[in-house]
């Protein structure tokens, strides 16, 4: 029995032969045959070759010494073929010790999601991944990771062609006389409380650190970093949503980010009841964003709209055909458009506002002033475009469904459709384009009362997360505090296309190439070592979960870039980290070092800090849930990687950071949580693709620029898309429209 255990093929229980040799050649086999394939895709089930690695664990013992001994990958006369070089001995030697935990947390994920029924275990396993690309990209990454990258730009690119407008919501034009400006009184109920950050220092990888701390004003920046490009800027309190302004490929117009915050940093909200209060949106000017090369001003808040209707928990920007350029030719009420903003509010309603450029919003309201002195900053009460309910005419009731907690607008134009998800579990969508008397009414103020024209009841319990694929409008994924995530046809809503329970979602990312979802979790029905970031199939293909990265605390937010086929995920305890996912079209069951994909852009620790103890006496943080005293006692340390190369990237000490938070964190529950990160956001325009804005707790949002991912995809896409905007608008567009 030992002697077969030691000069077998005997597969352990981690899935992974002992015999290095019969590995190779197993290797060696697939590659011979897949570049024998006219084109590389996964066999059908019935033309595959019969699967070598499994075979020898179900023949009977009997006959198994006899095989072993004709199939000796040891003897050099009978496997010269087979025989591996020096130098994969090595590198699979490397592989098998640092692979080790990333293949325990994968395969230990697989039983986490089964595959749907229908989809047997052997159709999962029949795809393997392509052709191994050799060597390392200029970048640093091998070339393994980087070809998806310039696959999945390149399709980006195609299908935004297809499915995106120039022109869309002609008659949803910003107007003059509904924007008012607001006095210092006014708009003082409406600010959020705190008027200065938390102290905080930045840390950057390869840069001496000076030991400066900064603390900003309520609405202030700091001047970006002349190399790193960094960007930070305080919103006054915790972040809970975030998004960028889409800008048409190859404008190189300046970019926004709107923000919401909650007013005070103790805030907390019951999920069951609507609440209603004053909000702020903000709207930051960040300026024009290339890959090497930032804004050269500091980030500004543009203007901010004064709402009545609670906080806001989440916001989607029209996907395209929306923006205008600020030179458009537009007679006075109407004002420039810089996008659609829809919002989803506390009180259970979604409001849409047509947002026009802060020039021609300056240029307006210079002089209209109802008391006392303009505020500092522009702020506005708006009357809205359209205020989206559910419920009929007859039976309206906005707490009918209760909280609204997630938007999605349908990504293809002429993107008439938007979707909402509520506490109660149901999914409402709206035709926002309709003329039906039973879905809209015109309010004596001019705007709009939508109702849905479709309403299903999705989960059991709140909706947190829904997105749209960018594919095909017909499907959606929901993910609700049932612990459910559902996808859904729209055209059969009798029961979902797939339906999967495991653990508490609270995010999802569906990035445009490929059939699933990127998840991101809570960490409280998680099991040990599973909580993370997981891939999931929608079920059509019967892959099983690909486990993406591990996390130690809840992930609050994920976002991904269809640019870079990367996504970034935000959590508990302060690290932002990003992963460049592989080619998920094909099985991810034979993706290796999965650890070599992902990196940490900055990590946030919250640590001691009394000026007025005595030098050298131990500090410890403050065990309390109150902001005031967390401030007084501590600061917020940011520690950012350089990422304008990955060369070495294994031994620089961020990434040996990251591999020691995902197994040794540990979370303190028991305070504050100052360092929190609650909301990320990739940048959706090709101009400034590589840029990504993470907020949190501490109300502190940073840009940074992942220049070493995203320079090569820059350099090919962006000289043919500016050509092509300037073909169709000129230098200086003047029509909103298509020419």
């Amino acid at each position: 029995g030992s002697s077969e255990e030691r000069d077998g093929l005997e597969t352990p229980r981690g899935g992974r032969p002992k015999r290095r040799a019969a590995k190779v050649a197993l290797l060696y086999l697939q590659e011979l045959a897949e570049e024998l394939m006219s084109v590389c895709q996964p066999p059908a089930p019935g033309e595959a070759a019969p699967e070598p690695e499994p075979e020898p664990v179900q023949r009977k013992r009997r006959g198994r010494r006899k095989k072993e001994e004709d199939t000796d990958s040891d003897n050099p006369a009978r496997d010269a073929d087979f025989v591996p070089s020096q130098e994969v001995l090595q590198a699979e030697e490397e592989e098998e010790d640092e692979e080790g935990s990333d293949t325990l947390l994968s395969e230990a994920s697989e039983p986490e999601l089964e595959a749907p029924r229908g989809h047997s275990g052997r159709t999962a396993a029949a795809g393997k991944s392509k052709p191994q690309c050799r060597g390392l990209a200029p970048n640093g990454f091998h070339n393994s990771i980087m070809a998806p990258v310039e696959k999945s730009s390149s399709l980006t690119c195609s299908l935004r062609e297809q499915k995106h407008s120039q022109w869309e919501f002609p008659d949803w034009i910003p107007v003059a006389h509904r924007w008012t400006c607001l006095s210092d009184s006014e708009a003082a109920p409406y600010l959020p409380a705190e008027e200065k950050s938390p102290l905080f220092s930045i840390q950057r990888e390869g840069i001496k650190d000076d030991g400066a701390l900064y603390r900003l004003n309520r609405f202030s920046s700091l001047q970006p970093h002349p190399e790193r490009l960094d960007v930070s800027f305080f919103v006054g309190g915790p972040v809970w949503a975030m998004e960028w302004c889409p800008t048409p490929e190859g404008s190189a117009a300046l970019q926004y980010v709107a923000v919401s915050c909650h007013r005070g940093m103790e805030e907390t909200h019951s999920v069951s009841g609507l609440h209603s209060g004053p909000a702020l949106l903000q709207l930051w000017g960040l300026g024009t964003l290339q890959t090497e090369q930032g804004s050269p001003s500091k980030a500004r808040l543009a203007y901010a709209i004064a709402a009545d209707y609670g906080c806001v928990w989440d916001m989607k920007f029209c996907p395209s055909g929306a923006w205008e350029s600020p030179t458009a030719a537009r007679t006075h009420p109407q004002m420039s458009r810089l996008g659609l903003l829809a919002a989803a509010f506390s009180d259970g309603r979604v409001v849409v506002y047509a947002l026009p450029h802060p020039g021609a919003l300056h240029h307006a309201k210079t002089t209209q002033v109802k008391d006392g002195s303009l505020h500092k900053h522009l702020i506005c009460k708006v009357q809205c475009i359209a205020t989206l309910q559910v419920g009929s005419i007859q039976a309206g009731n906005a707490s009918e469904c209760g909280q609204c907690f997630s938007l999605s607008w349908m990504p293809s134009k002429p993107h008439h459709h938007l979707a909402a998800g509520f506490y109660d579990g149901t999914v409402a969508v709206w035709n926002l384009l309709t003329k039906s008397l039973l879905q809209c009414v015109h309010q004596p103020d001019a705007s709009l009362k939508l109702y849905p024209f479709q309403c299903f009841l999705a989960h059991d319990h709140a909706v947190r997360s829904i997105e749209w694929c960018k594919a095909d409008s017909n499907f959606l994924v929901t993910v609700g505090s049932d612990r459910k995530i559902k996808f859904w046809d729209l055209r059969r809503l009798y029961e979902p296309i797939n339906s999967i329970k495991r653990f508490l979602s609270t995010e999802v990312a569906w990035l445009l190439p490929y059939n699933g979802i990127t998840v991101a979790q809570d960490n409280c029905y998680a099991s040990y070592g599973l909580c993370g970031i997981h891939y999931i199939d929608a079920g059509y293909l019967g892959f099983k979960a690909y486990f993406v990265a591990p996390r130690k605390g809840t992930v609050w937010s994920i976002s991904g870039s269809d640019w870079l086929n990367t996504v970034a995920a935000g959590d508990i305890t302060g690290e932002l980290v990003v992963a460049v996912l592989p080619d998920l079209a094909v099985n991810p069951l034979n993706v290796k070092r999965s650890s070599d994909r992902r990196f940490p852009v900055y990590k946030a620790d919250l640590l001691p800090y009394n000026p007025d103890g005595p030098e050298g006496a131990e500090q410890a943080l403050p065990r309390t849930h109150h902001y005031s005293e967390m401030v007084a006692r501590s600061y917020i340390r940011f520690q950012d990687t350089d990422l304008r190369s990955f060369q070495n990237f294994s031994s620089r000490e961020p990434m040996r950071r990251m591999h020691t938070q995902e197994v040794k964190a540990e979370l303190s529950l028991d305070r504050l949580q100052l360092e929190a990160l609650h909301k990320v956001r990739f940048s959706p325009n090709l101009d400034s693709q590589g840029w990504l804005v993470s907020g949190g707790q501490a109300g502190i949002v940073r840009a940074h620029c992942l220049a070493g991912l995203a320079s090569g995809v820059g350099h090919q896409l962006l000289p043919e898309c500016r050509a092509r905007f300037s073909l169709l608008y000129g230098d200086t567009p003047s029509s909103p429209g298509p020419p």
